[in-house]
């Protein structure tokens, strides 16, 4: 049998190189060996994507490569999926995502959705090209907890601010967190516009997400 090393590395490449075949192979490896599934997927998958989006932002890959490596992650995932023994949350949080107004690239945002689902979060996808008012309107009816958008295209990223405005003037801001992410979202650009948190990639996501939470029921007086 590999040894754990050889089935990570394996695991990684075959995502990077956008091999679907070859990441459910290691993905089944992984659980032969009986590997931490869920470590395999946000660390290890994550890992392997934050690769993959350093090719593309290097213009090494281009969309069909990135599109490879998402299938091939999914591959693998649901194979580990069944497996995952996360620390889950003990009262599952909402979260609410979707690509903003005017843009279609949801490669990121699915990866986000991929990890936030294994660590147990309540996910509720709204997809691309997400009128502001239809994401305001979820956020009501769903009482999330959190909120992320995404946007690839500089000319979207204004929707991002409109949408926390729009929270602001319905008064619901304090109830709800705001995470936002995408290619051309930096750190300062995100808290400038009020927003919470920028991830740095979709691993990341996990982290950042649950911290708000926490934040979020201790503001409320609720416990974790």
């Amino acid at each position: 049998m590999a040894t754990k090393e050889e089935i990570v590395n394996g695991f990684m490449k075959a995502i990077v190189d956008g091999d679907e075949e070859a990441s459910a192979k290691w993905a089944k490896e992984a659980v032969a060996a009986g590997l931490d599934a869920y470590e395999m997927v946000t660390k290890h998958g994550g890992d392997a994507m934050t690769i993959v989006n350093q090719k593309y932002e290097k213009k090494e890959y281009f969309v069909p490569e990135v599109l490879c490596a998402a299938n091939a992650l999914n591959a693998g995932v649901d194979i580990l999926s069944p497996h995952m023994k996360a620390d889950k949350t003990s009262v599952p949080a909402t979260v609410v995502l979707a690509v903003v107004e005017g843009d279609i690239h949801d490669i990121g945002k699915n990866l986000v959705k991929i990890m936030l689902s294994a660590a147990g979060f309540r996910v509720i996808d709204m997809g691309k090209d997400v009128p502001s008012a239809a994401l305001v309107e979820k956020v009501k009816e769903t009482k999330a907890d959190v909120l992320g958008m995404s946007a690839l295209m500089s000319t979207t990223m204004p929707r991002m601010k409109n949408v926390i405005d729009m929270l602001k003037d319905q008064g619901i801001r304090g109830k709800v967190k705001v995470i936002v992410g995408g290619g051309p979202v930096t750190k300062d650009w995100a808290l400038s516009i009020g927003a919470d948190d920028r991830p740095h990639d979709a691993s990341a996501a996990v982290g950042a997400t649950k911290g708000l939470v926490e934040k979020l029921r201790a503001e409320r007086g609720e416990t974790w």
